[in-house]
């Protein structure tokens, strides 16, 4: 599904934080290309910048120094407001703790971007319960977080990331708080999120789950230390 066009594009990214007179330097002139359609696993030890990245790919963070272009558009130097604007249209995030409001049911959680956007009342709720249905839940979709399990929640999480098509997935740890046999069902939605050409970017420390990308990239000490295609892709097996 890659094309030629660039969604990510990092130029000479660094990221200084200051720590009483000190400067630390978590990022070092980072180069970083990441075309459309592109299943990506971020990985690095603790340290290693890769959360610091992930936050200035997210819009989260803004570098201290260098360009970043998210889907054509220099949003290195935006404000806050631009900024915000940008995580709600252009980028969908996966949390590990889900993230999702305890008191509204599945179909508000997902609704809530929407509503973020501009979206009308009826559209919101077409495309929030469309994309329940893509992740199978739309039979839960009236259910509240504690009526779900785990699995069910992180599905609602993706359903909201989904809903406003993104530039990118930004998925951060998403399987960290789910067991094993729910995990591989998680990374199997994402392999199929992706065969339908969406852009997605996971952020883990477990080699198991980096497996299920395409390409691989580990930074150490704020550089990228490799970045490879992956040849021995794991692919989910429905049962």
């Amino acid at each position: 599904m890659t094309t030629s066009a660039n969604v990510i594009r990092l130029r000479q990214i660094v990221r200084n934080f200051k720590l009483g007179s000190e400067i630390i330097q978590v990022l070092r002139s980072i180069d970083l290309d990441i075309n459309r359609g592109e299943y990506v696993a971020l990985m690095g030890p603790s340290g290693s910048g890769k959360s610091t990245l992930m936050n200035i790919i997210g819009c989260l963070d803004t570098p201290t120094s260098g360009e970043y272009e998210l889907n054509g558009q220099v949003v290195s130097s935006l404000s806050d407001n631009e900024l915000a604007d940008i995580r709600n249209k252009e980028i969908g995030f996966i949390f590990q703790t889900f993230n999702l409001l305890p008191r509204s049911t599945a179909l508000d959680n997902v609704i809530l971007p929407l509503i973020y956007a501009g979206e009308s009342k009826a559209d919101r709720d077409v495309k929030a319960r469309k994309a329940l249905d893509q992740v199978g839940l739309s039979d839960r979709i009236m259910h509240k977080p504690n009526e779900l399990s785990g699995g069910q929640r992180q599905r609602v999480a993706i359903a909201r990331a989904l809903v406003n098509n993104p530039s990118i997935l930004l998925a951060d740890e998403p399987t960290g708080n789910l067991d094993t046999k729910t995990s591989i069902e998680i990374m199997g939605l994402l392999h199929d999120i992706h065969s339908q050409g969406n852009t997605i970017i996971i952020v883990t420390h477990e080699e198991d789950i980096a497996q299920h990308a395409h390409r691989i990239i580990r930074l150490r000490d704020g550089v990228i230390e490799n970045d490879y295609m992956n040849d021995n892709i794991r692919v989910y097996q429905k049962a």
